[in-house]
């Protein structure tokens, strides 16, 4: 493959991708419509709010190579790195109380909470691996790395 037909086998991907976030979306409005339980409604919300988040990178990945070039170079990355490293040590600070409440739970019982918080773990470990990865860019880019 051409690195054009690469670039338009991306785009159509990213294009048939958002669709199915689309879907994504309207189904799960469809349960929260069907429910009043706190913890369905809840978790279909974060589910819908992920994918409009993933329609929005499909997006970007998509004009990328269409029409939008988009760039990081080192002077933008090192223009804000100090406070990303200082967010870094926020989203640590809540893996820490995530593991220490899962610890307290521990036996308890308390299925909802404890899921819920399991969830919140997940999610901010996901958030430590995307600034990890962003590190990682840092690291990669000269002078700055």
């Amino acid at each position: 493959m051409s690195t054009k037909e690469v670039q338009e086998q991306i785009i159509s991907n990213m294009r048939s991708w958002q669709k199915v976030e689309n879907a994504s979306v309207a189904s799960t409005g469809n349960v929260i419509e069907m429910t009043e339980n706190p913890i369905v409604r809840l978790i279909m919300e974060i589910i819908q709010r992920d994918s409009q988040m993933h329609y929005r990178v499909q997006e970007l990945i998509a004009e990328s190579l269409e029409s939008k070039t988009v760039t990081l170079t080192p002077e933008e990355l090192a223009k804000v790195w100090d406070k990303i490293e200082k967010h870094i040590e926020i989203e640590e600070k809540t893996v820490e109380l995530a593991k220490e409440t899962l610890g307290v739970l521990k036996g308890k019982k308390m299925v909802v909470q404890e899921y819920l918080i399991n969830y919140l773990l997940m999610d901010e470990n996901k958030h430590n691996k995307i600034l990890d990865s962003l590190g990682m860019i840092k690291k990669g880019m000269y002078p700055y790395g």
